[in-house]
């Protein structure tokens, strides 16, 4: 493998193998801790600790108004929040475990597969909050009490209505393949955004390693971006 060259596609397709395995790897637990009611001596404890380190993926004013409410909620914790990209968090987690740094209380990603990842190399404590239990479906927790999806989002096209008519705008992925949209696209990059790296799955799975070859000639401009909508968006307990 030394010195082998990997092509987009070979990345792609060994990061859902990966994924993949990492299901049925998981361990089996017997069932999901019993639910956990917010107490006084919760608070009190909280207190002791004085902060709660918060990696979010979330827009960063959606997270700012959280930590406030949070604060507001439980006087004398304070939240610091370390916002970036779901691809990015996950290569931090990385970096900080194999240092042997528990930096994180909370995670937050909008990238599904990070919380496979995490949940086999048991980085993740069981935990179910009391309000969790009573308004989650089922279908939303992990059955061993380890994360919850907390929010839903669809990824979707989106065009500047003072530059393009509404029955000329592109009504699916396919007409974005048209040369009149050349040098004229944006979209996030997947190697940042855990929202673009799971549609760009979706969206390999559905229409093909090829269709992405076609889409790469019309000259897409990839960005940074801090406003991607998740997908799916997950929140755990770091171990």
């Amino acid at each position: 493998m030394k010195g082998q060259k990997l092509s987009r596609r070979d990345i792609l397709q060994g990061s859902v193998a990966l994924a993949a395995g990492a299901v049925f790897a998981s361990p089996v637990r017997a069932q999901a801790p019993e639910p956990v009611a917010i107490t006084s001596a919760l608070v009190e404890a909280a207190k002791k600790e004085g902060k709660l380190i918060f990696y979010s993926s979330m827009d960063l004013p959606v997270g700012e108004k959280l930590g406030k409410a949070f604060e507001a909620a439980f006087p004398g914790v304070t939240i610091q929040i370390e916002r970036s990209g779901s691809e990015r968090l996950f290569q931090r987690i990385d970096q900080e475990f194999a240092s042997g740094i528990r930096a994180a209380d909370i995670v937050n990603s909008s990238d599904a597969s990070h919380f496979i990842s995490w949940k086999k190399n048991g980085w993740l404590m069981p935990f179910v909050p009391e309000d969790v239990a009573k308004h989650f479906p089922e279908s939303y927790r992990d059955p061993d009490g380890m994360f919850a999806t907390s929010r839903v989002w669809l990824s979707s096209i989106a065009y500047n209505t003072s530059l393009v008519k509404p029955e000329d705008a592109p009504k699916s992925f396919a007409d974005l393949l048209d040369p009149r949209w050349a040098g004229k696209m944006v979209k996030g990059h997947p190697a940042y955004s855990g929202t673009i790296m799971t549609a760009t799955f979706q969206m390999v799975r559905e229409l093909g390693w090829e269709y992405m070859e076609k889409l790469a000639k019309q000259r897409v401009m990839q960005v940074q971006s801090s406003t991607t909508r998740q997908r799916s968006w997950r929140s755990a307990s770091a171990r």
